[in-house]
């Protein structure tokens, strides 16, 4: 089972380093986790995601027991053989896939009935399914099956969901008890933008005494100043010894900020989604290749990125590329973003260790006001 160690913390903000111990290895925190919807990370193989420091990744539970199925992953004892990745791996529960990609799909208090959005087949994922599809994926850290709702939800739909979702962890907990071996079971907190809700959530949760727990449906579509201020009110109820994750977030500066906020692990397909339409994370801010501007760029994208896109390779070249839609683009686009998320943690780390966090912090937005 996963254990978590803190190993320091910045005295002026809730920011701290840590440890997760896992039994495909271990992972340093603060921690962004690349997407890998079905088993890849788009456009990039395991060697590439290893030379950027990716320690964990991240698989979709919906989308790979639709295809290529169980069945086929067990051949393989599970995603890490299956995709050559010998590192430890996350996957979700499906249940924000089944509310935003199933067609006709259906809640009840036994779970989620649906039609794939593949071919038209019914389904049902129930919690004790989620947990039984992410033991065949042989993940280290599986997450609970959670009721997802959108935004702006009323408080009474929120209430409901987080009702359920805390009946649903009770049951995903009891069939995990019977099935797991040396993997863990993350909790989600939900409650919409509520912070009483959230914190009745937490308290519904804590007692499952689970591994670790999450922040769900935060980046829904909320302003950028409720979504901080709902997970500001929502980690302090976390027990301190036991990673917090925020689910699908999100930006670099979201990441700064919920570190700063005692966040640890952080999941998004921003940087592998934006990197394919040419948008580029840079310490100095955000760069879209196509702009005319770069058509003699000699330089790199980032003169402080030291990713095998930016010794390699200039702006322009980079901008013939997307241009010309050439496969090369995408992947040398992803390999920088996922570069600069993952320096980006790890400078953060840095820092906590050092004690200077808010430094650190400082120094990051200058540079990008510049």
């Amino acid at each position: 089972m996963l254990r978590f160690t803190t190993i320091a913390r910045s005295i002026e903000t809730s920011a701290r380093a840590g440890v997760i111990e896992t039994l495909h290895g271990n992972i340093e925190t603060p921690i962004f986790m690349p997407v890998g919807t079905l088993a890849t990370v788009k456009s990039l193989t395991t060697d590439d995601l290893e030379a950027c420091g990716v320690q964990i990744l991240l698989g979709n539970t919906y989308h790979l027991y639709l295809r290529p199925g169980c069945d086929v992953i067990e051949k393989f004892s599970g995603l890490h053989q299956f995709m050559n990745w010998n590192h430890p791996i996350l996957t979700d529960s499906g249940g924000f896939q089944v509310f935003s990609l199933a067609k006709l799909s259906k809640i009840s208090e036994q779970g989620y009935s649906f039609q794939s959005h593949i071919d038209g087949s019914k389904h049902m994922l129930t919690p004790e399914k989620a947990v039984e599809i992410q033991t065949c994926l042989d993940s280290d850290i599986l997450m609970c099956l959670d009721q997802c709702i959108a935004y702006p939800a009323t408080k009474n739909e929120a209430e409901s969901a987080l009702e359920l979702t805390t009946r649903w962890a009770q049951r995903c907990k009891q069939a995990w008890m019977k099935t797991h071996q040396n993997n863990s079971l993350f909790g989600i907190i939900q409650g919409g933008m509520f912070p009483e809700l959230r914190k009745k959530s937490a308290e519904n949760l804590i007692p499952l005494d689970l591994p670790g727990y999450a922040i769900g449906g935060l980046s829904v579509g909320e302003p950028k100043n409720l979504m901080l201020e709902i997970a500001e009110e929502t980690l302090p109820f976390l027990p301190y010894e036991k990673p917090r994750y925020i689910m699908g977030v999100g930006t670099p500066e979201d990441l700064v900020e919920m570190v700063s906020l005692g966040a640890d692990m952080f999941d998004c397909v921003m940087p592998t989604r934006n990197a394919r339409n040419g948008q580029l994370f840079t310490s100095r801010g955000t760069v879209n290749i196509s702009n005319a501007k770069f058509r003699t760029e000699t330089k790199p994208a980032d003169p402080d990125c030291e990713c095998y896109t930016c010794r390699n390779y200039s702006l322009a070249y980079l901008r013939h590329l997307y241009m010309n839609r050439e496969l090369l683009a995408y992947h040398l686009n992803t390999i920088h973003n996922i570069h600069y998320y993952i320096h980006l943690v790890q400078e953060m780390r840095q820092a906590i260790t050092q004690n200077k966090f808010p430094e650190f912090k400082t120094d990051f937005y200058n540079k990008r006001n510049q």
